[in-house]
């Protein structure tokens, strides 16, 4: 985490401007700004708070709708005067209901792999009767690896076959089911992703 000591304070009236972007899909969610007591509170209780310029007070977004933002991290800028903050947040951002407060249709990219996860930890509750997800989930987790296994197998021919469309295909109900695989494995694709990042730091290191 930051130290607040760190920042430039001073170069806009006391206040810096936060982005805050899900911690698990890349997506800007909103941005705000910050004094020091905003930052303080932020780092205290673990949940992002603000500066509110036109209510001129603390607020804890969130702190009316539930729609936190829990603290994941938060990193400065190189001139130490704008912050980003990862977070990961309960329920959509905009006051007017939708994800980000920068529209969209959703995570970019790749981004939309932590969206699909936290999506199938949603179905995970739901009625077996109603979502294939979690009947999925309760057959357990041998049942979820055996598809993952069927679903490799197919992808894999596919490729043999040399059809680009069937590869396409075939590898989207690969992801979806080792997205499932991994919420019934008590994993999710955020670690997936750090412990690629240990390898990619791991190996760097060794060839330099």
């Amino acid at each position: 985490m930051i130290d607040p000591e760190t920042l430039e304070w001073n170069k806009a009236d006391g206040l810096v401007p936060a982005v805050v972007q899900d911690a698990a899909t890349g997506e800007v969610r909103m941005l705000g700004y910050m004094d020091r007591a905003a930052l303080d509170a932020t780092l205290r209780d673990g949940f992002v708070t603000f500066h509110s310029r036109s209510r001129g007070r603390l607020w804890r977004k969130g702190e009316s709708s539930g729609n936190v933002l829990e603290v994941v991290d938060v990193r400065s800028d190189c001139d130490r005067d704008a912050l980003l903050i990862l977070a990961r947040p309960h329920g959509p951002t905009c006051h007017t209901g939708a994800v980000s407060c920068f529209g969209g249709d959703g995570a970019p990219g790749t981004g939309f792999l932590g969206e699909l996860g936290r999506l199938i930890e949603e179905r995970a509750r739901a009625d077996s009767a109603e979502s294939y997800t979690a009947r999925l989930l309760a057959g357990g987790v041998k049942r979820v690896a055996q598809k993952v296994g069927e679903e490799g197998v197919e992808v894999a021919l596919a490729a043999v076959a040399g059809d680009a469309e069937e590869v396409t295909a075939e590898a989207a109900d690969l992801v979806y089911h080792l997205s499932v695989l991994l919420q019934a494995a008590g994993s999710s694709w955020e670690e997936v992703t750090v412990e690629l990042n240990r390898r990619h730091a791991s190996s760097a290191s060794a060839s330099s």
